[in-house]
């Protein structure tokens, strides 16, 4: 994988992944951005919930279940010092779906957690990582 982060001025920058897609970054105003785009460190949470929620979605449809929606939402805690890791985040998963169960659900955001998901297993070194889930049946 690449990708280019570019300096486009002040405290934006423009990151472009080696897939082609763009991505403005920046920074809150008091500290010289205009925030028009995420900052880096809410890119990590963003990554995260796509990684994971990719996982989750795919391990249910592989298992031929009819999930018909997945969202996750992230909630994240940082050390009050530099380098100011994530030292705890929390994954609320809503998944919907036809003819699900709660234990193929938990067991696929086990899978998520525990095997597939590099960001969460990258993540997880340094924060403590929780997660709960809702589900309909519709």
């Amino acid at each position: 994988m690449k990708a280019t982060v570019t300096w486009t001025g002040e405290a934006s920058f423009e990151a472009v992944a080696g897939s082609g897609h763009r991505v403005l970054l920046d920074g809150p105003p008091d500290a010289g951005g205009r925030n028009q785009g995420p900052r880096p460190m809410e890119m990590l949470l963003l990554g995260l919930g796509g990684c994971t929620a990719f996982d989750v979605v795919h391990i249910l449809r592989r298992g031929r279940h009819d999930v018909t929606h997945c969202s996750v939402d992230i909630e994240a805690e940082r050390a009050p010092n530099p380098p100011q890791v994530f030292t705890k985040i929390h994954l609320h998963y809503r998944v919907e779906g036809r003819g699900l169960t709660e234990a193929v659900v938990a067991r696929a955001i086990s899978l998520s957690a525990e095997k597939y998901c590099s960001a969460s297993i990258m993540l997880g070194k340094t924060a403590e990582i929780s997660h709960d889930f809702e589900l309909t049946v519709v």
